[in-house]
């Protein structure tokens, strides 16, 4: 059996009993956004650092749990807290968590992010709807041996984040009548913040936004056939675009700030997105 396919399933086992219901939807997120989960009654949690063989989060405001509960009577398992690749883990690890929400049955993953604007288009407290995304210099979770249980062993990537899906968040966001901006948004390794000219680059590739999570979870789950879709928190302009110098404090602050509209748009389009596919 598969090293890595043999882990997610023993973690899987070493929580099995502690699932409160099956989860429909796995929601990850992202850097200053977990206190979302704080808002919606905990129907079951489990601390990463309880499950065997589990990475854990050493990111200040990633808490490092999965939370059970329903959002918009969905039965939603959210992930507070993510582990990077600049942690020191193997990319296996990394996307270990997702991996594991969808042998607890998730069908659909909504991935969350605070990210720097590298397009002049963009602004502190945006939110942006990905649309495709750039893995830069981050290596693949499906390099080595193929999990044939999981998918095939060349997955097409032509639709990583669904139509569908989309529309569902687009729509939430004309309701509620929040700005939605959308993009394409790029993983590098982190954990160091980008050179200008590393936002030069990126800029010149196609990118939108640029993060250090993300596009590497959304290759996993595409691999394993999740529905996909993503958000990010535009938490600052990146590196070259100001004359700020960044730090994790912004990205926090930026994050406490757009919360409220961050919460009503993830929640109604998680209602949407049910009645959709369904």
């Amino acid at each position: 059996m598969d090293p890595v396919y043999k882990k997610v399933e023993r973690c899987y086992q070493s929580i099995q009993g502690n699932l409160p219901f099956v989860p429909y939807l796995a929601l990850v997120l992202g850097s200053g956004l977990g206190d979302l989960a704080d808002g919606y009654p905990c129907e079951g949690a489990i601390e990463y650092q309880d499950i065997e063989g589990f990475p854990v989060s050493t990111v200040p405001g990633h808490k490092g749990r999965f939370i059970f509960t329903h959002v918009e009577d969905v039965p939603v398992v959210m992930m507070q807290g993510r582990v990077h690749y600049y942690e020191g883990y193997p990319m296996a690890d990394v996307v270990l968590p997702v991996r594991l929400m969808r042998r607890m049955g998730a069908e659909v993953l909504f991935l969350t992010n605070a990210a720097g604007g590298a397009s002049y288009s963009l602004a502190a407290g945006d939110l942006m709807l990905i649309k495709d995304q750039i893995s830069c210099f981050v290596p693949s979770p499906l390099i080595g041996p193929n999990v044939e249980e999981w998918g095939a062993r060349f997955p097409d990537m032509s639709h990583i984040y669904d139509p569908e899906l989309m529309d569902a968040v687009r729509e939430s966001a004309a309701e509620l009548q929040i700005g939605l901006k959308e993009g394409v948004y790029l993983q590098l390794t982190g954990p160091a913040y980008e050179s200008p000219a590393e936002i030069r680059m990126c800029r010149g590739l196609g990118a939108d936004a640029v993060g250090m999570s993300t596009a590497c979870e959304a290759v996993a789950a595409r691999h394993m056939g999740y529905r996909i879709c993503g958000l990010s928190c535009i938490s600052n302009l990146a590196s070259g675009m100001t004359d700020t110098p960044l730090s994790h404090k912004e990205v926090q602050e930026t994050a406490d700030r757009v919360a409220p509209l961050f919460k009503q748009l993830v929640a109604r389009s998680i209602g949407k997105i049910k009645l959709k596919v369904n």
